[in-house]
């Protein structure tokens, strides 16, 4: 559709153009007003002479534009290209002699007379030079830039098919790595509280539920996004019941703004992760806050003696994640802040709505 649009707007472009062209000798040409029959036939010939040879210049024009530029300049080179052109120029310039000789014996000499034509014909040859160049430049001009204008679209094209699926293979990342995170706790507490699985699972089912039909959408209401955080927290409590403090603070403006799915839930999960085990007091901090010009999101949690301990291979993988595809989706309004210390890991999401 796009493509089509672009070839219509391209006519109508070119349409105009030539249109104008044609009309100019009639919209200035000479006034033909007087009685006198010379300066009537003087001006004829004029707007003929003048609307004939933009007339016939339009095949040159394109000539230049559609194959001796696409087909000789870049295949066989500048030398191949400029005799071809010098030799069309010299046949075009024949052509038009011969054209301005049919107009001027027709209207300005009818009854055949030979005198003075040739002050006339000697002057005009310099215009049709001038005016043949001035139509190869206009051609080489625009098929320059649009060639130009063609290849910097596919380069865009492709960069964004290609920025497409690098952020799709992304997402495809989220799901299985959540599972894989979800799935150990489930089995740890079903040793631990086997009462509790139960619930667990229910919570699970709500997860998976917006993760499989929620998702497919490149972006969602930050209230939804809030729910999917509530349900996920509200997991993580029953799995640890007092074990943890956690606090969740969260503000969304009346216009709830629109986010990609599943971007901020990598950062809670990981606070989860590496903000449990071995620590005294543990603590996690999240607040959500959501206004007409930006949203902020802010995790902290304390550190312990377990984040040195060797990480399994899919450790990392939802904060490396999520941090490219902030690159891609909102590469110039963000800002993601990581603060860490021996005891404390915090991270501060800001992003501006355009």
């Amino acid at each position: 559709m796009k493509n089509k649009t672009f070839t219509v707007r391209n006519f109508l472009l070119h349409l105009f153009f030539w249109a104008f062209l044609i009309m100019l000798p009639i919209l200035l040409g000479p006034n033909s007003n007087s009685n006198n029959p010379e300066d009537i036939r003087r001006s004829y010939f004029w707007i003929f002479y003048m609307t004939s040879f933009t007339v016939i210049n339009i095949p040159f024009f394109y000539l230049n534009t559609e194959i001796l530029l696409p087909k000789l300049l870049r295949a066989k080179g500048v030398v191949i290209y400029l005799v071809t052109l010098i030799s069309t120029i010299a046949l075009m310039l024949w052509f038009h002699e011969e054209l301005f000789h049919w107009a001027y014996t027709h209207f300005i000499q009818p009854d055949g007379q030979s005198g003075g034509s040739g002050g006339p014909r000697r002057g005009s040859l310099m215009r049709m030079i001038f005016q043949l160049l001035f139509y190869a430049a206009i051609g080489t001009s625009y098929r320059l830039i649009s060639d130009r204008m063609k290849e910097d679209e596919e380069k865009n094209e492709q960069e964004n098919e290609r920025l497409k699926s690098e952020l799709s293979f992304l997402r495809s990342q989220i799901s299985p790595h959540f599972m894989f995170n979800v799935l150990n706790s489930v089995v740890s507490l079903s040793r631990r509280k086997p009462e509790m699985v139960e619930p667990v699972v229910v919570k699970l089912s709500e997860l998976m539920r917006y993760m499989i039909y929620e998702t497919n959408d490149s972006i969602v209401p930050i209230s939804k996004e809030l729910t999917y955080l509530e349900s996920y927290i509200d997991l993580q409590k029953i799995r640890f019941g007092d074990d943890i403090l956690i606090n969740f603070k969260h503000e969304i403006g009346p216009k709830s703004s629109s986010i990609e799915p599943m971007l901020l839930i990598p950062f809670v999960e990981n606070a989860f992760k590496h903000g449990v085990g071995f620590i005294e007091n543990p603590t996690i901090e999240i607040e959500l806050k959501d206004s007409s010009k930006e949203l902020t999101f802010h995790v902290a949690n304390k550190k312990g003696a377990s984040v040195n301990e060797p990480k399994d291979e899919s450790s990392g993988i939802g904060l490396a994640n999520v941090k490219r595809r902030l690159e891609l989706l909102y590469p110039n309004n963000h800002s993601l802040v990581v603060k860490e210390s021996d005891s404390d890991f915090e991270i501060t999401l800001t992003i501006q709505h355009v």
